[in-house]
C-alpha cells in the first residue's frame, strides 16, 4: 500500500458462529492488493446463529437493521451480507430486498456504502458467466439445499446436480475439510453443467481448492465467497480479478460487475 493511503473498509454482516468468510475474503483481497498496491480492513457485525434451520435463520435475518447500524458507525466503504441460506429461505427476491434494506439503514446512519450479499453475488455472478445449468455442493441438510435449488431456478439457473453434506451445526460447517471438495465434485453430474459451485455457503471452506477443482473438472468453478469478493472489489472501484481464484474472479466474470451493488 502506498504510504499514507487509507485502506478500503469492508463491512461484513455474518452469523455469530461464522469464521470462514472472515478468513477467505482477506486472503482473496490480499491477492488482489499485491498487484495494485492497495489494502483492505475488515469490520464485522454478528447476528446470533447456532443451528442451520429455518427458524434460526429467520431470527438471524431479523437482526439486519441493528447490524447495518453498527457498520454505519464505522463508516465502511462497502457492506456484504454473509449468509446465503439465511436470505434464500425468504424466497425469490429476498436478496434484493435485504440489500435495499441494509442500504437504507446505512444511509440513515450517515453511511452511503454500496451493499452486496453472498446470495445476490452468487446469482449475479452465475448470470454474468452465462451459467444456465450448474452443479453445486452445499453443507446443508437436504431440505435447505432444495431451497437453494428453487431460489436459483427463479433466476433462470437450473441446478442439474447437487450434493448435500448434511451438517446442521454451523460451527461444524466451518471445520469441514476443503481438500475433500474436488473429489466430491467429481461425483456430481457435470457433463451438462456450465459451472460448478464448490461451496454454496460462505461458512464452508473451499478457497484452497477452488483453482484445483476448476482445473480438474474442466468447468468454471466458483463459491459463494469468491462471488462475494468479486462484487466487493467492483463496489470499491477495483478490477474484480484475482489470479488463481477460479471463475468468479476471472476477467469474464468481472465484466459488468460494477453495476450490481446496491448504493446507500
Amino acid at each position: 500500500m502506498t504510504e499514507g493511503a487509507v485502506p478500503h473498509r469492508v463491512g461484513l454482516i455474518v452469523p455469530s458462529s461464522n469464521v470462514t468468510i472472515e478468513t477467505e475474503l482477506p486472503r482473496l483481497l490480499a491477492g488482489h492488493a499485491a498487484a495494485v498496491a492497495k489494502s483492505f480492513s475488515f469490520h464485522s457485525s454478528r447476528a446470533v446463529l447456532h443451528r442451520v434451520d429455518p427458524g434460526s435463520l429467520r431470527a438471524m435475518v431479523g437482526e439486519v437493521d441493528r447490524s447495518a447500524s453498527e457498520l454505519a458507525d464505522a463508516r465502511v466503504d462497502v457492506v456484504a451480507y454473509g449468509c446465503l441460506i439465511a436470505l434464500m429461505t425468504g424466497g425469490a427476491g429476498a436478496h434484493e430486498a435485504a440489500e435495499e434494506r441494509i442500504a437504507a439503514t446505512l444511509s440513515a446512519g450517515g453511511c452511503d456504502a454500496p451493499v452486496t450479499s453472498s446470495a445476490g453475488a452468487l446469482v449475479r455472478c452465475l448470470q454474468r458467466l452465462g451459467a444456465e445449468r450448474i452443479s453445486i455442493i452445499t453443507p446443508y441438510m437436504r431440505p435447505l439445499t432444495a431451497v437453494v435449488v428453487e431460489y436459483l431456478r427463479a433466476y433462470g439457473i437450473d441446478v442439474i446436480s447437487s450434493m448435500s453434506l448434511e451438517v446442521d451445526d454451523n460451527v461444524a460447517v466451518g471445520r469441514l475439510d476443503p481438500s475433500r471438495l474436488p473429489a466430491l465434485a467429481e461425483r456430481l453430474e457435470i457433463g451438462r453443467s456450465d459451472a460448478v459451485v464448490l461451496s454454496a455457503c460462505v461458512q464452508m471452506p473451499s478457497l484452497p481448492v477452488i483453482q484445483e477443482a476448476e482445473n480438474r473438472l474442466g468447468r468454471p468453478v466458483l463459491s459463494a465467497a469468491t462471488a462475494t469478493a468479486g462484487e466487493i472489489l467492483s463496489a470499491l472501484g477495483e478490477q474484480a480479478v484475482v489470479d488463481g481464484a477460479g471463475a468468479a474472479l476471472s476477467a469474464r466474470a468481472a465484466a459488468g460487475a460494477s453495476t450490481t451493488a446496491r448504493s446507500g
